[in-house]
């Protein structure tokens, strides 16, 4: 059953030695870019295969042990049975998130950016700790990060943070993470120990390969030099090398400072600008495309996605899909899967 019907592995196989041969092709590097696109593709493939092999080798353990159950009661037996199948459920949900993920722009990796609300202290302690969740997420699922910015609040916590997620499919899980985070709980802040409601914003954007066109013109960007700051540790590099450009005719702002180099850190600052405009363009071609269809389109940018609350209860709600959770901590652990498959099968 896992071999057939949804997952399709038969084809995905007998795709992979399509691509195989054209590979083994002596011309098969005269041109580049197609090549590369064949490689790619053929790694997508490889994963999923791969993954799916996995679990059916989970599963035929766990049929093993089951087998040797009925002739023996050992309680460590009974005791494996239910780690292999909590490991095998947790591995189910995996493949079915990246079976989802099949938008023109979910296998690219991306820039996930965090920018504290109003509210001083509390907005930026708040954004520090999405930025922990996230870090936390990463390292959880095997994903590289690289801080590329962090702005310190006045007294605590980050101000704005800008981070580049490299891995198979970055974007396509991530995406879904855009928009306002709401915390509402006690204050540790307070000296009256009252309840606050803190906001922080997130912003998601692919980063685009060979097909990023965009020209943009050097009078509409203002560049300013700054010294290097924030809890970045050795991602951040400490001088007057950090670089924040503004597009003026769209006020995006993009800042880089873990580069060696003003130059290099100029260089990232408009490769991620470029992303930003290039997402921009498609996002305004898809709304003219529902408004002629008279679709309406999910909003994200500037909306709020999810509420954490820790008092006067425990709960994580995602206000898009209604997917809630009452254990707020493993949430803020990194224990986000659950929302990004709730959202991907929204879409």
């Amino acid at each position: 059953m896992i071999c057939g019907g949804h997952f399709d592995i038969d084809n995905k196989i007998k795709k992979i030695k399509e691509l195989d041969k054209e590979i083994s092709n002596p011309n098969f590097w005269s041109d580049r870019d197609k090549a590369q696109l064949i490689i790619d593709e053929k790694n997508k493939l490889s994963v999923i295969v791969s993954k799916i092999d996995n679990i059916k080798k989970d599963i035929e353990s766990d049929i093993e042990i089951c087998d040797l159950l009925s002739n023996d009661n050992d309680i460590t037996l009974l005791e494996d049975v239910n780690h292999n199948y909590n490991k095998l459920e947790e591995d189910m949900k995996k493949l079915e998130i990246f079976l989802l993920l099949s938008g023109p722009y979910d296998d690219n990796n991306c820039i996930l950016e965090i920018h504290a609300g109003a509210g001083g202290t509390e907005a930026c302690d708040w954004a520090d700790m999405l930025f922990r969740m996230y870090l936390r997420y990463f390292e959880k699922n095997n994903f590289k990060y690289e801080v590329l910015s962090y702005l310190d609040g006045e007294d605590v916590g980050l101000k704005s943070c800008s981070i580049k997620v490299s891995g198979n499919f970055a974007y396509g899980y991530l995406k879904g993470e855009k928009g306002v985070h709401r915390l509402v709980r006690l204050s540790p802040f307070d000296a009256n120990h009252k309840r606050h409601t803190s906001f922080a914003s997130v912003d998601v954007t692919p980063e685009f390969k060979e097909d990023n066109d965009i020209v943009i013109d050097d009078k509409d960007l203002k560049i300013d030099i700054y010294k290097s700051s924030g809890a970045g540790g050795q991602h951040i590099n400490r001088t007057e090398s950090a670089v924040r450009i503004t597009h003026l005719p769209t006020k995006i702002v993009v800042t880089c400072q873990n580069q060696r180099s003003q130059h290099q850190n100029k260089e990232s600052a408009m490769n991620v600008l470029k992303g930003k405009l290039k997402l921009l363009e498609i996002e305004k071609k898809e709304q003219e495309l529902n408004n002629i269809k008279g679709e309406n389109q999910i909003t994200s940018f500037g909306s709020q996605i999810r509420s954490y609350v820790m008092h006067p209860y425990a709960l994580v709600k995602d206000h898009r899909t209604n997917y809630e959770t009452g254990n707020v901590l493993k949430v803020l652990d990194g224990d986000i899967g659950d929302f990004i498959l709730s959202y991907l099968k929204m879409r």
